[in-house]
């Protein structure tokens, strides 16, 4: 794409600025407790809306520098150099301290470990489980090579929702991201929920990367026929000119569209929007699941 044919944001993806004392006072706690945040780190639209109005935050652990460089994100990128095991007791204060309801926590790929960062990711949410019993958890970790050990040791901490991204439709995967394939990351998702039944999995996908219509449907067909439950679907905004440029910016109503079809394919809840991100409303996400898992066994016991 010429400098001429690169696209203007529409207005739909303009976005207010908040930095209220939620927002300066969550930013000051996450330096002080040498915290890192996918929020900050990658650069999301939304970090004004859950840090100042919602008090909400995803919470990146196992450093600030990702083993991997994928062409959409703006994460840091190289050879990490430590492992901090005080980072859990960390994030569970901080978890305290900010009265959460719901927190995700997620990490850069940490291929450069042999349990792909595993161990601490376990930890993170036994320590959260520990000093905020009744705070729903989320974790958001990367495919960890596809070893099976790697992911059931982080399944049986038991988090309340498993999300993995396939980021985007199977032809694009081998350019958008790096090392990981479409293949292992619906197997990933399988065998999570092979390996805890009644824990929900989840999944995203950025729009606008030269995909169509008919590879976001077989996407979806995908998840649904690897168990996934909770889907949600956002547009690609290049963060830097040095990552990939968005071939399209969908309107809202294309977007109102792939959620219908979404629900009608049977996931329990699907997120889309311009803004949308994996972790965006995630805190609703959590209580829609809790509420299809209820009417399912309401549905087998009249069945019964």
């Amino acid at each position: 794409m010429s400098k001429k044919e690169v696209q203007r944001k529409p207005e739909w993806l303009k976005i207010k600025l908040n930095t209220n004392e939620n927002y300066t006072g969550l930013k000051k706690m996450m330096r002080e407790k040498s915290l890192h945040t996918v929020c900050e780190e990658a650069k999301c639209p939304n970090i004004h809306e859950c840090w100042a109005v919602r008090r909400t935050a995803t919470f990146m652990i196992l450093g600030d520098v990702c083993t991997r460089a994928c062409r959409f994100c703006a994460v840091k990128t190289g050879l990490p150099t430590e492992l901090d095991w005080q980072e859990p007791e960390r994030v569970a204060d901080s978890v305290t301290l900010m009265n959460l309801k719901h927190v995700v926590v997620t990490a850069v790929a940490r291929d450069d470990l042999k349990d792909g960062g595993a161990a601490v990711f376990a930890e993170t949410v036994r320590a959260i489980r520990r000093k905020n019993p009744f705070t729903s958890i989320e974790v958001l970790p990367s495919d960890m090579g596809g070893v099976l050990e790697n992911l059931q040791a982080l399944m049986d901490a038991r988090p309340d929702i498993l999300n993995h991204n396939i980021e985007t439709v199977k032809r694009l995967t081998p350019r958008i991201r790096a090392r990981a394939t479409y293949d292992r990351s619906l197997e990933f998702l399988r065998r999570a929920k092979e390996l805890q039944p009644d824990i929900p999995t989840k999944s995203s996908i950025m729009v606008g990367l030269g995909e169509t219509k008919e590879e976001l449907i077989e996407a979806m067909d995908d998840l649904r026929a690897n168990n996934v439950e909770i889907l949600t679907l956002g547009q690609y905004l290049q963060p830097s000119k040095k990552h990939l440029e968005v071939v399209k910016y969908y309107h809202p109503d294309e977007f109102a569209e792939l959620k219908e079809i979404a629900l009608q394919k049977g996931f329990s809840h699907c997120e889309a929007g311009p803004l949308v991100r994996s972790s965006y409303h995630a805190d609703e996400q959590v209580n829609s699941a809790a509420k299809h898992k209820q009417q399912l066994a309401e549905q087998e016991a009249q069945q019964a």
